[in-house]
């Protein structure tokens, strides 16, 4: 079953490819959506995908890339949406 969740990625994820680690991570699990930094040294954005595929690539997000420091992540449900075709690094 195909989801999409609204995430927030708060602690240490700006300069440390944060974005681009997410935008890999949903390539290798088929997932579209988008990230962006926020004003306040965040990182958000939506993933869409499979159930099983989304959660995985939710786990790697609240880990992140090597020099990031994941403190929290939420997450949120959002509505499915039509004619995404991949997963783009938004600033």
């Amino acid at each position: 079953m195909t989801q999409r969740v609204y995430f927030l990625a708060h602690g240490r994820v700006q300069g440390v490819s944060y974005r681009y680690f997410a935008q890999k991570k949903a390539a290798e699990h088929g997932i579209t959506g988008w990230c962006r930094n926020t004003e306040h040294g965040k990182v958000e954005g939506e993933a869409q995908g499979h159930e099983d595929s989304i959660q995985l690539f939710l786990k790697e997000l609240d880990k992140g890339p090597t020099h990031a420091h994941v403190v929290k992540l939420d997450k949120e449900p959002r509505d499915v949406q039509e004619g995404e075709a991949h997963f783009e690094v938004r600033r």
